[in-house]
């Protein structure tokens, strides 16, 4: 993954002047051994902060130690002004945490009063406007601060990726597909870039990379990755290893002041035809290396999925949130196997985008759809080069960030699996299970108005989301409520 950021974590521990600074310092000490122990390296801020200019130093000194994000220690109740003008005064995400006393029998010259020190600081965070992670309980030991470090560096890994990401399009968002048609203001209130470019422009960007000399190795690392029954149309390897660099090429010469790169591309129906090939299994490569590829220039599907790698550190997809399970699948397959009913099952499908890594048997295939609407049916030849097999069974977590027409950002969460159940279908494709998902469907999926495309991260990845959503702004954030706690808008008589 060399698309998403290295988080380099910095600590600073703040102390009231009234209280001995040594209490802040030792227990600083014992939140770093602490993150040691558990494998996170922390660089340890020196200067302990009592005033302003000791605010300035310790920020000065994490700069000059190449720290990107920062926990800032209340070790005792903390000076007010200067612990949250760190936060001004740093650039890059910050966490907020408190000291929890140590002995019911040093509770005179060892009380610090971060308790207390927590609420303050968090009411003068708020008077300057100013951005910080503070955890769901953000008092603790040195080894449960430790925890609420490993739970902050997938948070501040995307914030640091959002912060430089450029989302590079090909093409208009296509007819008939008015859901991907969001507005791309809320894009630069996030520090988020833009680039679009013609389809014509890729074109003559992939002609010009004709005969490359790069392509034969591309080719032998395509065919190594899928194997004798993966590799099913040796012939197309060379257009398609052609395309990967034209895309790879591309990100490189245009990304400009920014450090990261997403694309969003137009998929069909003109692109098979004149490129010769699907574009959807060099897409699943790209999003394997970190660089996610929305299709159907979906901008906000790029922008979700490039959250889901910088938080997971892992491949992810996008799918079409796409068609129920046959209840005679269900009764045969799944009930009484998993806990889960009819409704809360349904299947994610794609054309053929999702990792390798992410499915249990990928094959280079043909488009369906697309053989039958561009060759009639016929024996496919330009409509070769999905990425196609069931997706393999684990924990999920189904998300999407997304502008509303009045441009405002609006975000679902919901967590689940995918279930060890053979699809029998098409497509890069997988039967999810989500609870409640009937009723999520109805009153978040539809009632908000969301798109189909939904962005998918492997693993239960939901509290880093929801902390980085909450951090950027997102006033509304959906999830798949429990039965006991109604919608807004859900019928309570239903």
């Amino acid at each position: 993954m060399n698309n998403i950021p290295e988080v380099k974590l910095g600590v600073i521990a703040v102390s009231r002047d009234c209280f001995v600074i040594s209490l802040s310092e030792r227990r600083r000490k014992a939140v770093v051994e602490a993150c040691s122990s558990r494998g996170t390296d922390v660089y340890e801020a020196k200067t302990t902060v009592e005033n302003e200019t000791d605010m300035l130093k310790a920020v000065d000194e994490v700069k000059k130690a190449g720290c990107n994000a920062l926990l800032v220690f209340l070790g005792n109740f903390g000076p007010e002004t200067p612990e949250t003008l760190i936060a001004k005064n740093f650039d890059g995400p910050v966490m907020y945490a408190a000291a929890a006393e140590e002995h019911g029998d040093d509770l005179i010259n060892g009380r610090g009063d971060a308790y207390c020190g927590m609420l303050n600081c968090s009411y003068n965070l708020g008077l300057r406007k100013l951005k910080a992670v503070i955890p769901e309980y953000p008092v603790g030991t040195a080894e449960e601060i430790a925890g609420m470090v490993e739970d902050f560096i997938p948070v501040a890994r995307t914030l640091i990726g959002l912060a430089s990401l450029k989302i590079i399009t090909f093409g208009p968002r296509p007819q008939d597909f008015f859901a991907c048609n969001a507005p791309i203001k809320p894009l630069y209130d996030l520090g988020v870039e833009i680039q679009e470019n013609s389809e014509l422009d890729l074109l003559v960007a992939y002609k010009a990379h004709n005969g490359d000399s790069r392509i034969d190795a591309v080719v032998k690392e395509m065919a190594a990755e899928l194997g004798a029954d993966g590799n099913q149309y040796p012939d197309l390897l060379p257009r398609m290893a052609q395309f990967e660099l034209t895309l790879l090429d591309w990100a490189e010469q245009n990304r400009g002041a920014r450090k990261y790169v997403v694309f969003a591309n137009k998929c069909w129906p003109a692109f098979p035809k004149e490129f010769g090939f699907e574009p959807c299994y060099v897409n699943s490569r790209l999003a394997s290396k970190g660089i996610p590829v929305a299709c159907e220039v979906d901008i906000y599907g790029a922008l979700s999925e490039y959250i889901g790698t910088c938080v997971t550190g892992e491949p992810v997809t996008l799918l079409d949130i796409n068609n129920s399970v046959p209840e005679d699948m269900y009764n045969g397959e799944i009930k009484g196997k998993y806990n889960y009913t009819l409704h809360d099952t349904f299947m994610g499908f794609h054309c053929g985008n999702t990792p390798f890594c992410r499915l249990k048997a990928g094959a280079v295939k043909f488009q369906l759809i697309q053989n039958r609407l561009l060759e009639n049916g016929q024996t496919p030849d330009f409509t070769r080069g999905t990425l196609e097999g069931d997706i393999a069974a684990g924990k999920i977590t189904f998300f999407r960030l997304q502008s509303a027409a009045d441009a405002t950002l609006h975000a679902y969460i919901a967590q689940g699996e995918v279930l060890p159940v053979a699809t029998r279908s098409f497509g890069g494709i997988g039967i999810f299970a989500i609870p409640e998902m009937g009723r999520f469907y109805r009153h978040v999926l539809i009632s908000k108005r969301y798109p189909h495309h939904g962005a998918v991260a492997f693993g239960s990845a939901g509290k880093a989301l929801y902390t980085v959503f909450s951090y950027l702004g997102v006033e509304d954030i959906a999830f798949n409520q429990p039965k006991n706690m109604l919608y807004k808008d859900e019928n309570p008589f239903a």
